[in-house]
Order: structure tokens, then sequence, then C-alpha cells
């Protein structure tokens, strides 16, 4: 079996993995390059093989830098099988959809074709076949999959791709930040050969779960006193939700002075609604019972949830303070920039960064301390920078990823299989780990880490690297 390194390898998005073995090939993956532009031409060549050839593509999750491709693969003639927890598959449609305008206002900027058009999206959605957590499906001759439960997202999963002489490659996609006040933690991978694991925040480390949460009090007391617009880019998927889930406990038990808050983003209005539909069965068990009681984990008497741009044009006659939670997460897109560009001047308003900044994104840019700020031009600026005088203050805690002790933990539960695996005929000894899907840096201290406290091989893979993974060992081709 054969493992190329297509995307992921020394950035953190763009995830794209092909497998191959015999007649059989698998992509994991297909994703974009966060905070690079939409359009074909200016950022994607063609892909480095033939889309028509590969018999399955399996996507670990719905974020774009997992996902936000594979509609560009079927528009190349990829008509294979199309495998996702049933979560994840809409949770992707959701997502393919909302994107297909921004695709089409960019390509027009740019005078260029699209990635991707609509027709191309519900041709990938129409090759979905949901695989549910750990169910093995034999995708080829000499190929089949296994999913397990990453806890980064709902419906997240790892891949384990087995070959038909035994051979196994596992790609873990991200892994959540466990535990989660509403997924299941990660499950180890015990049975590979060679595991490909994500190093997001491989150098750094997350505050303690009850730290972050009272963190957050802390910083959203301060900003309430301030009296100005406390505004909170989330991401669409998971952050959004989790936010609102604090915000609901905060309120109810009088934490927090009830203020007004806005859910400003239609793509994550639609996303809550999928995390009630599927959090009865995908939810951890204390959660799943919190939500018998309450019937919603995410909804409180003054959330106002504005679907349409007029309605979110009027959250500015609200007077201070309020709390907008809005889309996007990087500051890169969505309906976040507009309220950025009213309120960012004030110092009395305060910008709440609750996720990763991909280098070069508007967010980034203001996490870094910059005095001003280029934003999209969905604000309405026309290239105009924008003073950013508001206070900025940073959560990392609030990733959905693990840190840098959790990743090495997960490496050591994976170096360490359970006595039941080690014992079954053919298990395999996972012989090496590659660090990808960070930034450099990060990607090279997890893999030095692994080495020197586990004693395991790990290597930071390369663009474009092939390795050879057999039941006895794994070598560079």
């Amino acid at each position: 079996m054969q493992l190329t390194f297509y995307g992921g390898a020394g950035k953190v998005t763009g995830s794209n993995f092909l497998i191959e073995s015999g007649n059989g090939k698998i992509i994991v993956d297909c994703g974009i390059e966060q905070g690079a532009d939409f359009c074909e031409e200016c950022v994607y060549g063609p892909f480095p093989y033939d889309a028509k050839t590969i018999a399955a593509l399996v996507i670990t999750h719905a974020h774009l830098d997992h996902v936000g491709r594979a509609p560009k693969l079927v528009r190349d003639g990829f008509r294979g099988k199309v495998f996702m927890t049933p979560p994840t598959r809409d949770l992707a449609e959701l997502i393919l959809r909302d994107s297909i305008n921004i695709l089409a206002e960019t390509a027009r900027e740019k005078g260029v074709a699209p990635l991707y058009e609509a027709a191309d999206v519900e041709t990938f959605l129409a090759l979905i076949e949901p695989l549910d957590y750990h169910v093995a499906k034999e995708v080829s001759s000499s190929l089949s999959v296994y999913l397990r439960n990453t806890g980064h997202i709902l419906g997240s999963a790892s891949v384990r791709i087995t070959a038909s002489d035994g051979a196994t490659v596992a790609l873990t996609g991200d892994i959540g930040n466990s535990p989660s006040p509403l997924l299941p933690d990660w499950e180890p991978v015990p049975d590979a050969d060679a595991l490909v694991m994500e190093s997001v925040y491989g150098d750094r480390v997350h505050p303690a779960q009850q730290r972050r949460t009272e963190i957050l009090v802390e910083v959203l007391k301060r900003a309430i006193e301030r009296g100005g617009a406390i505004l909170i880019p989330a991401f669409s998927m998971e952050r959004t939700q989790l936010m609102l889930y604090e915000l609901s406990n905060f309120f109810a038990a009088g934490t927090l002075p009830k203020i007004p808050v806005f859910l400003d983003s239609p793509l994550a209005i639609n996303v809550t609604e999928i995390y009630g539909k599927w959090g009865p069965t995908y939810f951890k068990p204390q959660a799943q019972d919190e939500m018998k009681r309450e019937k919603s984990l995410f909804e409180f008497p003054f959330l106002t949830k504005t679907l349409s741009r007029e309605e979110s044009g009027k959250i500015a006659d609200t007077p201070n303070p309020k709390i907008i939670i809005a889309g996007a997460g990087m500051s890169h897109g969505g309906r976040i920039g507009r309220h950025e560009a009213r309120y960012l001047p004030d110092p009395k308003s305060t910008l709440i960064i609750v996720g990763y900044q991909a280098p070069g994104s508007p967010g980034r840019l203001m996490q870094e301390g910059a005095p001003s700020v280029r934003l999209p031009a969905q604000a309405g600026l026309n290239g105009q920078e924008v003073a950013l005088r508001a206070k900025v203050e940073i959560l990392e805690g609030w990733s959905a990823h693990a840190d840098r002790d959790e990743l090495l933990q997960f490496a050591e539960a994976c170096l360490s299989a359970p006595s039941s695996a080690k014992a079954t005929k053919g298990a395999a000894k996972l012989k090496v780990i590659f660090t990808a899907l960070g930034e450099p840096a990060a990607e090279r201290y997890l893999a030095q880490r692994i080495h020197d406290y586990l004693g395991a091989r790990a290597i930071v893979p390369e663009y474009g690297q092939t390795w050879e993974v057999t039941k006895d060992s794994v070598t560079r081709v």
C-alpha cells in the first residue's frame, strides 16, 4: 500500500491524501486551503492524480478544509463512492451549498471560472453513502475502510484503511479537544501500521477545561462593563454551538447579566438545527440526558437568530452592550465583517477570538496586534483599512483541536494497543507516526516529542512524498 501527501503537509488546511493498493485508489479528504481564494485559476491547478481513477473518497468531517474541494473532484470526473458519517453528510451539504455563492462572487471579481458550481455539489451529494462508526466497508477489491470517533465536531471520524494483504494506514482528520461538553472523547487507533495525525496545536497547551470556562466568564464580564458591542467571530460548526451552550448556562445561573445575544449567521443557525437533530444519537451520554430534560441545549429567551440581511442590518439598532456571534471564524468572510467595520474602531467594543486563525487571515492579523485591518469586501469598505481600537481577547482554550499534551496522549494510546487488540492474529504494530495538518513548527515539535517521550518513529511529511506501507515496514518511495 502507498500513501501520498497531496495536502496537509506543512499546512493546517487543505487536507488531501492518496492511498493506493493493487488496483484500488482512495482519497481521504479533499479540502481547500483556508484563507486562500476560492477560484480555480488563481489558487488551484489540476489535482495531481486522475480523478476518474479514484474508487472512493472518505471525508473525515465537514469543515471546508477537509471537504471544500470535493465538488471540484466530481467536476474533474470522479464518480466513485463517498463515505462519511450521517451527521457529516448533513453538515457537508449545508457548508457546500453555502460556499457556492462565495465561489461565484470571488470568480466574478477575478474574472475566472469558479472552482465548482451548484450542479457539481448536487452530483457530489448523490455519491454519498453514509457510513457509521465501527463498521468495516469494502470499497474496492483491495481496500476497505473503518471509521472511529475523533470528538472534533459532530460526526468527525478517523479512517483506518486496510489492504488485502493486511497492511493498514490510519488518518485522524482532526482530533478533538476532549473532554467536550457535547461530544464523546476521541477514540485511539490501535490497529495501524502507519498513522497520519493532525498537529495544529502540537506546540501549544490549552487552559484546563474548567479554567477556560472561568476565563470566558471573566472576559464577558469585563466586556459588558466596558459597555460596547461584543463580537465573536465563530466557526459555524462546533464553536458556535459551544458558545451558545455556555451562554445559556451562564444566563440561567445568573453568572452574567441578561443582555441581547444575536446569532447572525444563516449557516450557523442551520448547523445548530443539525446538532439538535443528531444530538440524541451522537452526543456524549451526559449531553443526551441534558437534551431530554431541557429539549434544547442552545436556546435561551433573549437569543435572536437573524436569517435575513435585513434582520442582520437591524442589529445595529439594539443598544450596547450586546453579543454578536457571526461567521466567518477567521473574519475572512461572512457577516462578521460588517459588524467589525462598525465596532472595531470603538475602544468600548470587544473582539473575542475563540479559534485557530490561519496565517494571513484578518483574524490572525488582529490576534497579532495589528493597529488596523483590511476586512473582506462583504464588509462594504471597498478595500479600506479599519482601525482596531477595540479590546482583543484571545481564548485559545476553546479550540476544537487537541493541544500538545493531548496529542501526545493520543499517540501514546495508539502505540499502546489494548491487550485484546495485540492478541488478535495479524494485529498491526504501529511503525511510524506522521505529524501533518499543522504549521511546520508545530509538526516538528510534536514529532520530536513523540520520539523523545514515547520512543516512537515520527516523521514530518512533505508535500508530494510517497511512502510504502507493509505489515513489516514503512519506507519512502
